[in-house]
């Protein structure tokens, strides 16, 4: 049977409105393919640019209905009917059951074979509809999650504990159990990594073992009841703690760690912390990707004028450039884009960090260990005969370290370095709060980046929406007819964003360079007229107004605004 010629008997349906509507980057080479196998009379506008468009025309020219996979609401025990390795084999999702037969999205709807195998694998008359390759990844991900696999092996590994032995036998049935907890642990990372979370919570409650993974900022949540399989979480605990080379035996302590897997070809580093609870150890786990490498300052998503100014003032041979915000907001992040960017064969870069978090070509990366006395302070006085150029500085914990660092920028080297403080006004005062002379400040400090992660509003599901008292009352006081003139959006949840209503991060940006009369205020060390200073000369706007800005751009919703300026 000739494929272009001829059409497979199951893909004879009447021809239905697409579901759906949205727009993608480019045409993927299958779908180009699925087009030139198309019969001669069957042609296609040339003029058509947009994928989404393509598709429906293809779905069209095929008489099959075109499905947006990303917005179709599944039911997982009709769905996995079709087992994975079969849907990604045959690049195929099992959309619905309809009557008596399937619905199923195919990203080559012509190719026979496969809907032959999927005809006898399924034992169901089958109808088929067009889906996106990219959509149907995406959408694949979603519904294979772990969750069961997890709650199997947590199963399985209660039952290699039974009987609940004695606590001087903890030892010894832990070891006897390795293999049922090596494959609970797979299936937790293999899960957390399928869905790009950056931390993995592991903690115990009475009845309850809770494994939560935060997704864009958001804690997503699995429970595994353990209330006759109590030895789960000392068993998930002791392996983590071998893994990361910690003491087993102390559990009455928190404990640090670190250990490094590989998924799929892909290094993650991951960085563990251990708690003492009530109802056992409760351990969090960062999860860095290492493979992952930074290009530059433009993924960054600061503002072109931000841009412009960073650009520069990193380029300048000596100072202190200072990155602050909470823990997760993107800071090494800017810091690497930094100094890739000006990463030249003349200049010695050298970093101490904790951890390393992505590999720099040319630059002498060293990893802070406490444990041994190699600390920031210390690890900073031996680079400085190491002839640097460039020095960065992974975090300012102490007042010695941030004295060592300013005098380094003093004496000819430039220094990056992260500080935690809420806002770029406030960096320098902090400085000076935990000990450092104020005038080592004036003279050093060139530009503070102050930044946040928000969560962008899903563009599947994004809708008008009212602004709320709080958020009225709030924003009216900032930006006044600003406010009352924009129009807003927010998330109203879909398939596409897991009903969160955002989907992805964006970054917002404050930018402040210290002139001669900021510098004037801190040599005095007046603090007031240090703010009232930045206030009268501010070049570029506040992290609060970059955040509202991106609001009126439909990027963000309002309530990720207010998140900010509360931070």
């Amino acid at each position: 049977m000739d494929r272009n010629t001829q059409k497979h008997p199951s893909l004879v349906t009447p021809h239905t409105e697409p579901v759906g509507a949205d727009h993608l980057d480019f045409v993927s080479t299958a779908h180009k393919q699925e087009i030139s196998d198309l019969p001669n009379d069957a042609t296609l506008p040339s003029e058509i640019t947009d994928e989404k468009t393509w598709l429906k025309e293809l779905a069209k020219k095929m008489d099959i209905p075109y499905v947006d996979a990303t917005q179709y609401i599944l039911k997982d025990e009709v769905s996995k009917k079709l087992p994975e390795g079969y849907a990604r084999r045959f690049r195929a999702i099992l959309l619905a059951e309809e009557n008596e037969h399937y619905l199923v999205g195919m990203v080559d709807p012509l190719d026979i074979f496969a809907a032959d195998e999927l005809q006898h694998l399924l034992k169901k008359p089958l109808k088929f509809a067009l889906v996106d390759e990219k959509e149907l990844s995406y959408k694949l991900d979603q519904l294979y999650r772990r969750t069961g696999e997890i709650t199997s092996f947590a199963d399985k590994l209660a039952l290699e504990l039974q009987p609940i032995l004695p606590e001087e036998e903890e030892a010894s049935a832990i070891k006897q159990v390795e293999p049922a907890v090596i494959q609970l642990l797979n299936s937790v990372f293999a899960d957390a990594i399928q869905v790009n979370a950056s931390d993995i919570h592991i903690e115990p409650g009475e009845n309850v073992l809770r494994i939560r993974q935060r997704v864009d900022g958001l804690l997503q949540e699995q429970i595994i009841s353990i209330a006759d399989k109590r030895h789960i979480p000392l068993a998930v605990a002791q392996r983590l703690k071998l893994m990361s080379g910690l003491n087993i035996a102390e559990k009455r302590l928190p404990q640090d760690g670190r250990f490094e897997i590989v998924r799929n070809n892909t290094k993650i580093d991951v960085r563990l912390s251990t708690m003492p609870t009530q109802f056992g150890e409760s351990i969090v786990m960062r999860l860095l990707n290492k493979s992952n490498k930074i290009s530059g300052l433009d993924p960054s998503g600061m503002p072109p004028d931000i841009l412009k100014s960073f650009r520069r003032i990193i380029r300048v041979p000596w100072g202190m450039i200072l990155v602050t915000g909470p823990t997760g907001s993107g800071k090494s992040t800017t810091l690497y884009g930094a100094l890739t960017e000006i990463n030249e064969v003349e200049k010695n870069i050298v970093t101490i960090e904790d951890p390393i978090e992505y590999t720099l070509e040319r630059a002498n990366q060293v990893q802070v260990k406490p444990q041994i006395g190699l600390t920031f302070a210390r690890v900073l006085r031996s680079i400085l005969r190491q002839d640097p150029n460039i020095i960065l500085v992974g975090e300012i914990r102490d007042q010695e370290t941030a004295s060592i660092a300013l005098r380094a920028a003093l004496t000819g080297h430039l220094v990056f370095a992260t500080l935690h403080t809420n806002d770029a006004t406030s960096t320098a005062l902090r400085l000076i709060d935990i000990g450092v002379e104020n005038y080592l400040v004036a003279a050093t400090v060139r530009a503070i980046v102050a930044q946040r992660l928000a969560r962008r509003i899903c563009t599947r599901c994004s809708t008008p929406t009212q602004p709320t008292e709080q958020e009225t009352s709030f924003f009216s006081n900032f930006f006044g007819d600003q406010f009352k003139q924009s129009i807003f959006y927010k998330g109203v949840g879909c398939a596409y964003c897991s009903f969160t209503g955002s989907k992805g991060m964006i970054g917002v940006f404050e930018y402040l360079e210290l002139d001669n009369d900021m510098r004037d205020a801190l040599r005095r060390n007046d603090t007031n007229g240090f703010v009232q200073t930045i206030a009268k000369n501010r070049k570029s706007p506040t992290l609060l107004a970059n955040a509202f800005e991106l609001a009126r751009q439909k990027i963000i919703p309002l309530s990720e605004v207010l998140r900010i300026s509360g931070e």
